[in-house]
């Protein structure tokens, strides 16, 4: 393996040039590593989650703040909807994640007992 910095020959993977002091990574190992659509759905579904609680969070505290008050400017109100709708937006993608993620769980139910009755030894039929 060479450095990518410095050029020089003979590396190792997963360690540091000995050259110059980069770390050179173990492309084969970072390729190697797949992520399930589970996996996916799980990290999209968290992040869905925490951005409804922020934004309705902040939602709440302008309306709080400024509802009602004189000479507040027009837009907090706009900010406030916005934010509104954003957690209104992240409602509804949060129930289709759940949803996708029970289709998927079904799926892989069905493939994994095709798969079952794939390997089972079926008796042949006598003539």
């Amino acid at each position: 393996m060479f450095c990518p910095k410095c050029g020089k020959a003979d590396q190792e993977s997963d360690t540091f040039c000995r050259q110059c002091g980069v770390y050179l990574p173990d492309i084969d190992s970072l390729a190697k590593k797949q992520t399930t659509p589970e996996d996916h759905l799980k990290a999209n579904t968290v992040m869905t989650f925490l951005t409804g609680i922020v934004s309705i969070t902040l939602a709440i505290i302008l309306y709080a703040m400024f509802l009602g008050k004189e000479n507040t400017p027009v837009i907090i109100y706009i900010v406030a909807g916005f934010l509104t709708a954003m957690f209104a937006w992240q409602v509804q993608v949060f129930i289709r994640n759940l949803m996708l993620k029970k289709q998927l769980k079904e799926k892989r139910v069905i493939r994994d007992k095709g798969e079952n009755d794939q390997n089972v030894i079926q008796p042949k039929p006598a003539n």
